[in-house]
């Protein structure tokens, strides 16, 4: 059993900075790609960014130079650091990662998900 917890999320004006986070816990051998999603209303849920184990990135191009992904494999934690935000940016946000469990199988697990409004 693999949990994702997500904090950080909240109401933000404008131009304004949040800091996601995400812990994993549980039966964990390994972590692979750790990433964030975005769901907002009425809308399909995207990729907002990604790092791979090895710390290769990737961003969704509407949030490239504003948000910045990284990890803390010591905790099992990923951050999101949101800056410069926008009110397009209100959706809710989900932790996704691949994780190698301690049976060694392979499981894609998804958190709770986090509210993030942006107020203009």
């Amino acid at each position: 059993q693999v949990q994702l917890v997500e904090s950080g999320g909240g109401l933000v004006q404008a131009g304004g900075s949040l800091r996601l986070s995400c812990a994993a816990s549980g039966s964990i051998l390994s972590i692979n790609t750790m990433g964030w999603y975005r769901q907002a209303p009425g809308k399909q849920r995207d990729l907002v960014a990604s790092i791979t184990s090895s710390g290769r990135t990737n961003y969704a191009d509407s949030v490239k130079g504003r948000f910045t992904i990284s990890r803390d494999d010591a905790k099992n934690t990923v951050y999101l650091q949101m800056n410069s935000l926008k009110p397009e940016d209100t959706a809710v946000y989900y932790c996704n990662t691949g994780v190698v469990t301690t049976l060694y199988r392979i499981i894609g697990v998804w958190g709770q998900g986090v509210l993030v409004t942006v107020s203009s």
